[in-house]
């Protein structure tokens, strides 16, 4: 089965992911930024949810930038992206929660 991470390569989540699944693609978003349209695709996905508001980059931004929509904030900031997105058998998963590695087989 193809699986697929996005994230940042420095993210503690993240390398707990890639560590447990070795064989996953994996996408560091900072380096690769996300297209417009799959930003779009990962928002239809997951809605606000993609948004980790509570990262330290959310906290960072001032209240008009806040205000802007959510495919623009993720363009310009990459690290808000909560992480990792994880495709696998074209099924996307948001973080690495114990429901989330359940779903991968992970333990």
């Amino acid at each position: 089965m193809t699986q697929t991470l996005l994230g940042l390569k420095n993210c503690d989540t993240c390398r707990k992911a890639r560590k447990a699944l070795p064989e996953a693609g994996f996408r560091d978003i900072r380096e690769s930024p996300l297209s417009e349209g799959e930003i779009g695709a990962l928002l239809n996905e997951f809605g606000e949810a993609l948004v980790n508001k509570s990262s330290t980059t959310w906290r960072g931004l001032g209240d008009a930038e806040r205000l802007q929509p959510a495919s623009a904030l993720l363009a310009a900031h990459p690290a808000l992206m909560k992480r990792p997105v994880i495709q696998s058998g074209g099924v996307w998963y948001l973080g690495w929660t114990p429901a989330v590695r359940a779903a991968l087989g992970v333990a």
